[in-house]
């Protein structure tokens, strides 16, 4: 039977709205990204069988397919299958998992997964449009908007404004330290722009203080959470490259991870970001592992509540979760985000000589997706 492996994993660096890769269209920004990605891999776009694109925002400039226009804006391979799927902020991750499961099943040998948002020029609901909304006017469901529900989560959890605040400020700290000592840099791929500025860093981070951070005014009226505790806005692209691990050792190449799990779960609608927990047991349960088993851990913080609440319900010693800072400092192009988590665990496995690491990210519909990932 296939045995899928990631060979690597890699990302674009993000910039914030409005910032250094503002101006670059989602086409344009997915098409350097997968081709950068397979040239570092070692790999020929002739060898890939199928792409597997996320994309959230499927309107205008990232409608139609964005992966398969990508694909050919980068000169690749037209005999190429691609797909665009949108799990919410989950697509770049379930992107992962359904290229794994495609390996598994000998339909494709070698794949590609990859994610993109440029939330500058397609704005989230973009693509709504004007023809009507997804809940009829009979809806019931307590689906709250996502500023609700993680304040929801926090007050579950008996999370204060403080709390949040300190957490922000770590994310801020853990993502400037990482950057400072080079443990991003294995992850990032070069950007280019049209007149040969070179992007080679995460836009979103900031210098602030609890201080500082306790000034912003909440989101929502009577809210806990703040600018300063919730994911930046942001530009991006990511990209992992799948295939056979026999497949891959015939070509030289060396495995870097395997998928030991996988799951796409269902949450509690009322609290709408707090899958992550839910996915984790899911995940743990199936494998028979536990928390101790794992080496560490990268919850999105969409929210600064929902990897706090991961944390608090499973366990989780903060040494082992986030250790690179998240979204909150280093930005959330929504349909990009899950291979970034999952380049930064294998990064992070790899530089710790350490085992198996987890992944875990809410998405909008209230649902959640989870890998726990085997360093080889």
């Amino acid at each position: 039977m296939p045995q899928p492996v990631i060979v690597d994993a890699a990302r674009t660096p993000y910039g914030k709205r409005g910032g250094v890769l503002g101006d670059v269209h989602a086409v344009q920004l997915l098409a350097d990204t997968q081709r950068a990605a397979l040239a570092r891999a070692g790999v020929d776009p002739a060898e890939v069988d199928q792409v597997i694109a996320g994309c959230v925002t499927q309107a205008g400039e990232q409608s139609g397919n964005v992966g398969r226009f990508a694909w050919l804006h980068a000169g690749l391979s037209e005999e190429t299958g691609v797909t665009t799927i949108d799990v919410q902020c989950g697509s770049a991750q379930h992107a992962v998992n359904l290229l794994a499961a495609q390996i598994a099943a000998g339909v494709a040998e070698v794949g590609l997964a990859c994610g993109v948002e440029a939330m500058t020029r397609v704005p989230l609901l973009a693509n709504l449009g004007e023809v009507g909304r997804p809940r009829p006017d009979n809806w019931t469901v307590d689906l709250p908007a996502q500023f609700e529900a993680a304040d929801r989560i926090a007050e579950r959890r008996g999370l204060t404004r403080a709390d949040l605040d300190a957490f922000g400020l770590r994310s801020q700290q853990l993502a400037r330290a990482a950057w400072d000592e080079g443990r991003v840099e294995r992850q990032i791929l070069q950007v280019t722009l049209p007149d040969g500025t070179m992007v080679n860093r995460d836009q979103g981070l900031r210098d602030t203080s609890l201080e500082a951070l306790g000034a912003l005014a909440p989101i929502r009226e009577g809210g806990l959470h703040t600018a300063g505790t919730a994911s930046q806005i942001s530009d991006g692209a990511t990209a992992a490259v799948l295939m056979d691990e026999q497949r891959a050792r015939d070509l030289g190449l060396r495995p870097r991870a395997r998928i030991v799990a996988q799951t796409l779960v269902g949450a509690e609608p009322r609290y709408l970001l707090d899958g992550p927990v839910r996915a984790g047991e899911r995940l743990l349960a199936r494998t028979g592992m536990s928390v101790a088993d794992i080496d560490v851990f990268e919850v999105n913080e969409a929210f600064a509540a929902v990897p706090m609440s991961f944390a608090q319900v499973h366990g989780i010693d903060p040494e082992r979760l986030n250790v690179n800072g998240g979204a909150i400092a280093i930005g959330h192009p929504v349909g990009s985000t899950g291979i970034r988590l999952i380049a930064n665990v294998i990064d992070e496995l790899e530089r710790r000589d350490a085992q198996f690491g987890m992944v875990a990210i809410c998405t909008g519909g209230a649902q959640a997706t989870g890998a726990i990932l085997e360093r080889l």
